[in-house]
């Protein structure tokens, strides 16, 4: 498999990871988790809980993008620039999940703008 399919899976394994996770701080600040209802649970949530809320939705939107990215880079036969965008695609989203969880709002911005860059480097790898 090639190094734009491990990190399309890895990415695509992130909202898991920060589901878990936001799942046993919702479960801290609410003594339960409500399974019932958990959309509304999540909508109660405050700090930090919160925020893994909000990364685990925007990473489920950056995925598409960068699904995208990867199928134009491996129809057009990627190569080194597109394994090397991924990557650094990959290594932006755990950073940028990790601001939005601690709370880094500014280093959050600039690391969304380095994994957007990364996609943009892996379609014009397809056009090139």
């Amino acid at each position: 498999m090639s190094t734009p399919l491990w990190c399309l899976l890895i990415t695509a394994l992130l909202p898991f990871w920060l589901a878990f996770w936001g799942s046993s701080v919702r479960q801290r600040e609410f003594g339960k988790l409500d399974n019932h209802h958990p959309r509304q649970q999540y909508a109660r949530l405050e700090g930090k809980g919160a925020r893994l809320w909000a990364a685990q939705q925007n990473a489920w939107e950056a995925l598409a993008l960068f699904t995208a990215g990867v199928v134009a880079a491996q129809f057009s036969g990627g190569g080194w620039l597109a394994d090397i965008a991924s990557v650094v695609f990959v290594i932006s989203r755990v950073g940028h999940a990790l601001c939005y969880a601690m709370d880094l709002a500014t280093a959050r911005s600039a690391i969304f703008v380095v994994s957007f860059l990364g996609v943009l480097c892996l379609f014009a790898t397809a056009i090139g």
